[in-house]
């Protein structure tokens, strides 16, 4: 793994303020790799290795938290985030801004 871009992009995913989200593909556009999101989930899988992120607030395109991570969903419904009848985040509305 690129510790460089970890870096970088867990400098990236500490910006993302509570109550908002950002995409794997947001994150990875912003760290200079647009085509690097799957990179960006594994960052983001192995992340307490570099200290504590809001990993939490990363969810895919289509506002779906990690499978592997059933957690997440009531870490981000702590920050006020509402989940559809589908389980998916409003990325209109939740989606980071920057």
């Amino acid at each position: 793994m690129d510790e460089q871009f970890a870096y970088l992009v867990l400098e990236i995913v500490a910006e993302i303020p509570a109550g908002k989200v950002a995409t794997y593909q947001q994150i990875a556009r912003l760290a200079g790799k647009e085509r690097h999101a799957r990179q960006v989930g594994n960052i983001m899988s192995h992340a307490s290795f570099y200290g504590d992120y809001p990993c939490h607030r990363v969810v895919n395109h289509r506002g779906e938290t990690a499978v592997s991570w059933p957690e997440q969903r009531g870490l981000l419904e702590e920050e006020g985030i509402v989940f559809d009848s589908k389980g998916r985040i409003n990325m209109r509305i939740y989606q980071w801004e920057i």
